[in-house]
């Protein structure tokens, strides 16, 4: 039997032929461990000796810089030095080590990541520049110089139109983020060990959970869709007066204010579904769990995340955009006037490829950051890092659980 703990059942060990991927944790789901420190059992302790005394004879060589000879922060006075047998040091992270952990596993790992990424990005661009070309209809025209009512409805059914138009879309690039963020999960879970994956064993693993990962996200959209009509509920009732309009804005801002905390309170419910292969229900109470007292911190590692993914979208899309409306179109003003469905091929393949390259590179690292978030909360709150370590192999420490 391999003696790393992996993707098995609490309790059983891995088989022969499953690699090690995040250990399970080894008390109950619901328990909480403790939390706000590192590791509640240290280390083993290693060879430490005291500072060696000055003139210990002839010949004695000047003591390398640190107490005793030992590098800085490695001898008296400062903590050993973490292992790190992949992409993380097996410690609590800072948000720089996190965010350079996910850079640092699309370089070692660029074919299997990039592999992934790049298909189902290229699959679902094709859907989607499909649908907007042959099933999106026609946008609706609004009359600039309407007033009163008549422009309430006609902005009212633009929008409708434009959520219409959206939401195949959405809902393309929700699947795609389910396949890409459940192989990837995978193949980061090995990084953190130092070990390689291919695809076809990343998709082996990942496989199993994509109907669970995506009951997961199908039950946090439903949740969201529930808490914001809630939201607007009563405004909408009061009619379209301006009793109603402020009432329905305020029960917007009060409802989107609840999704946030809750998305951010869940948002470690994939990793958790996916390496400990937890059902639905039981993900989102551990995401909770890890969470808890830490909203703030992973709010803004998330919020940190997409900003970097929006520039770098930007940086793409911009220069993709300005070429596509020139060679479809007689100006840049066409386009603010304009749909999808109003060019023709060629504006949609070339920012069609924009997309795929904006795609394949922020995939993996949106769930490399996740992923890594969900690994050092477990670091924090229930000594990981020493797990992680054993399933490893880093020297001195115990892999037979003596």
């Amino acid at each position: 039997m391999n003696d790393s703990p992996g993707w098995a059942s609490p309790g059983s060990a891995p088989s022969d032929d499953q690699e090690a991927g995040i250990p399970k944790p080894s008390s109950p789901v619901d328990e909480d461990g403790p939390a706000g420190q590192w590791s509640p059992a240290q280390p083993p302790p290693g060879q430490w000796s005291p500072p060696a005394a000055p003139g210990n004879g002839p010949g004695t060589p000047p003591p390398a810089p640190g107490w005793g000879g030992m590098p800085p922060g490695r001898g008296w006075g400062g903590p050993p030095m973490a292992a790190k047998p992949g992409v993380i040091p097996l410690r609590p992270l800072g948000v720089g080590e996190i965010l350079d952990g996910a850079v640092s596993t699309m370089r070692a790992h660029w074919r299997t990541v990039l592999g992934i990424s790049l298909t189902v990005s290229v699959i679902a661009e094709i859907v989607v520049v499909l649908v907007q070309r042959y099933l999106l209809p026609e946008p609706t025209e609004v009359d600039p110089n309407a007033v009163g009512t008549e422009a309430l409805r006609q902005a009212t059914d633009s929008a409708a139109s434009q959520l219409l138009t959206s939401a195949p879309g959405a809902l393309i690039a929700m699947i795609a983020t389910l396949v890409t963020t459940s192989v990837l999960t995978v193949v980061i879970s090995r990084s953190v060990l130092g070990r390689g994956v291919t695809l076809a064993e990343a998709w082996a693993e990942a496989r199993p959970r994509l109907l669970p990962l995506l009951g997961l996200t199908l039950l946090l959209s439903l949740m969201s869709a529930a808490i914001m009509a809630v939201g607007l509920l009563p405004g909408l009732l009061l009619g379209d007066g301006a009793a109603g309009l402020a009432l329905a804005f305020v029960g917007l801002l009060v409802a989107c204010g609840v999704v946030l905390w809750l998305m951010i309170r869940f948002t470690l419910a994939a990793p958790a579904l996916m390496l400990e292969r937890q059902p639905v229900l039981t993900a989102l109470r551990r995401s909770a769990k890890l969470v808890k007292d830490s909203w703030w911190r992973t709010f803004g590692i998330l919020a940190l995340t997409y900003l970097l993914v929006i520039i770098v979208s930007l940086i793409i899309a911009v220069p993709f955009g300005i070429i596509a409306v020139t060679v479809d179109s007689d100006g840049l003003s066409e386009l603010l006037n304009s749909g999808p469905s109003d060019f023709g091929w060629p504006f949609l393949v070339i920012t069609g490829i924009g997309e795929v390259i904006i795609s394949t590179l922020t995939y993996p690292f949106t769930a490399g950051v996740m992923a890594l978030l969900y690994v050092d909360q477990r670091i924090r709150r229930e000594a990981l890092d020493l797990d992680l370590a054993r399933a490893a192999g880093v020297p001195g420490y115990d892999t037979t659980g003596n």
